[in-house]
């Protein structure tokens, strides 16, 4: 049992040490008698051997008042939330050569960023406590979501990434910076950067293997994934008369670069060729990236109050019965 308000049970010895003065004090009776001598030769009657009964029960209920009032309280139940302690940025090439559709959902062709959309929006389903944030980037990388645990708007943000949104082109480097900035400051145990991309580093102004270097000195660790069929993929184009073809387009992945980046940041490297395998990765990456914290979440109370209350209501009620009736004083 607990208390919201434990100091008032300091009042107990002090309210009782006060009634046991004042019952101490003799005070004159409104009848004088010369003496008291035959009373005493009589004896003593069981209602005078419990006259006590009344101040006993005024003591008790003081007591229960006092309870009552600091806040009795009882542990329900008590939560424990199991968290992660890792905050991951999520970053993905969203440039022209995501429009590839050599990837599939049950059967359907889509293009690679659509999938990948997909599968990471499952990777986010998975994390229950982590800060979660995205960043997008073709010649230039954008955060589109801070790091954050509301997931379903995270979600939503992840949604509205498009083909042609960013000028085209392949930052690497600058998307590796712009979540090192993101993460460079967290508190967190375990800080986390996951880039995809099928494209070789074209553009921005950071170097990947620079801002590998930065994200190494951060405490930063980086898995870079590399995403697209080998050889030539079938890329869907408009013909003259406006219908929707598709010509095999080779499209190179600077895979060297993002081994040595995963390397420098003690990270690791995937090549993901299909839906399959891309889901792999991430649910390996899942497993890999999970330190388990327990901490206390919250606990739900019981209030005690009533009853300590309610008890001394009774025994107020039966004191005042007692001294009005069985105990009744002469004045």
């Amino acid at each position: 049992m607990v208390f919201r308000s434990p100091w008032i049970l300091l009042l107990i010895p002090v309210f009782l040490w006060g009634m046991w003065y004042l019952s101490r004090r003799r005070y004159d009776g409104a009848f004088q008698f010369s003496s008291i001598a035959l009373l005493l030769e009589a004896g003593q009657t069981w209602r005078t051997q419990l006259s006590f009964i009344p101040r006993l029960l005024r003591q008790v209920v003081v007591v229960l008042f006092l309870v009552a009032l600091s806040g009795p309280q009882t542990v329900l139940e008590e939560s424990r939330v199991t968290t992660e302690g890792i905050e991951i940025i999520l970053a993905v090439d969203c440039s022209g050569s995501m429009a590839a559709e050599d990837f599939t959902i049950n059967g359907q062709r889509m293009n690679r960023l659509e999938v990948i959309k997909n599968v990471v929006s499952e990777f986010i389903a998975g994390r229950k406590h982590d800060k979660i944030g995205f960043v997008a980037f073709s010649a230039k990388a954008y955060t589109i979501c801070p790091l954050t645990t509301d997931y379903q708007w995270l979600t939503t943000n992840l949604g509205r990434v498009q083909l042609g949104m960013i000028e085209d082109g392949t930052a690497i480097g600058s998307a590796i910076a712009t979540a090192v900035g993101r993460l460079k400051e967290s508190t967190a145990k375990s800080k986390v950067l996951i880039v995809l991309t099928d494209g070789i580093n074209n553009a921005g102004s950071v170097e990947p293997l620079t801002a590998a270097r930065a994200a190494q000195a951060a405490g930063i660790k980086v898995y870079t994934i590399g995403a697209g069929t080998k050889g030539y993929a079938p890329f869907p184009v408009q013909d003259f008369f406006g219908r929707v073809i598709y010509q095999n387009v080779k499209i190179d992945i600077d895979e060297d670069t993002l081994q040595k980046v995963s390397k420098i940041t003690n990270g690791l490297y995937y090549r993901a060729t299909d839906t399959d395998s891309l889901k792999k990765i991430y649910k390996e990456i899942d497993g890999l990236e999970k330190t388990k914290i327990e901490e206390v979440g919250y606990r739900e109370y019981k209030e005690l109050f009533v009853y300590f209350l309610s008890a001394a209501l009774m025994l107020l009620l039966l004191e005042v019965l007692l001294a009005n009736s069985v105990f009744l004083k002469i004045p």
